[in-house]
């Protein structure tokens, strides 16, 4: 159980294709899973500089929710038949090279670049969430579940970093401003491509 909240029930690969809207569905489930896949590699970058140092039991915590995330989009991609992104590739290196960069600024950088992302992530699946609202609650109930568990999960590690002084990382507005940046454009590249 994620986050320690509610199970998830698995959605059901029988009728995920009927009467949805394919494309928004796709667009969806695409840029999540590139998401929780990213985020895996941000916080396998984190554990490779600071796994033995006294924040690595909370990086690893925080790490084991994005691979319960992963797999459950894995699941999904197959569920309702997207395709990944093609810059998974390009995610698995910038995803890293972020987590052990910023982990290299020391545990303060590695959560100052844990809050810029979550809070990213948590904002964009605000959107979704108000998007499949609009096209149909009870449709995509079951997706609606599992997104606004992810959100709950992001936003909960966007509070660890604040817990853990991402804020007292110097430049901080500086370094989140340009995570945050670099967030909406594989957002927006991992929607389309």
């Amino acid at each position: 159980v994620p986050g320690g909240g509610a199970p998830l029930r698995p959605c059901s690969t029988r009728g995920a294709q009927e009467g949805i809207d394919k494309p928004v569905i796709d667009r969806i489930i695409r840029v999540d899973h590139a998401g929780e896949y990213g985020a895996n590699r941000i916080y396998a970058g984190q554990m490779a500089v600071l796994g033995r140092s006294s924040v690595g039991p909370i990086i690893q915590q925080m790490w084991n929710q994005e691979k319960d995330h992963l797999k459950k989009f894995n699941e999904l991609m197959v569920a309702y038949r997207v395709r990944p992104t093609v810059l998974l590739p390009f995610w698995n290196v910038a995803g890293f090279v972020l987590g052990a960069g910023s982990a290299l600024l020391g545990k303060k950088g590695a959560m100052a670049c844990t809050v810029a992302v979550e809070e990213s992530i948590s904002e964009h699946y605000n959107n979704q969430i108000r998007t499949l609202i609009e096209e149909d609650p009870e449709k995509y109930k079951e997706l609606l579940q599992v997104i606004k568990q992810f959100r709950d999960d992001e936003q909960e590690h966007h509070d660890i970093g604040l817990e853990h002084d991402a804020e007292a990382t110097p430049a901080y507005s500086v370094l989140k401003t340009a995570i945050q940046l670099g967030c909406k454009a594989a957002i927006f590249l991992s929607e389309r491509i």
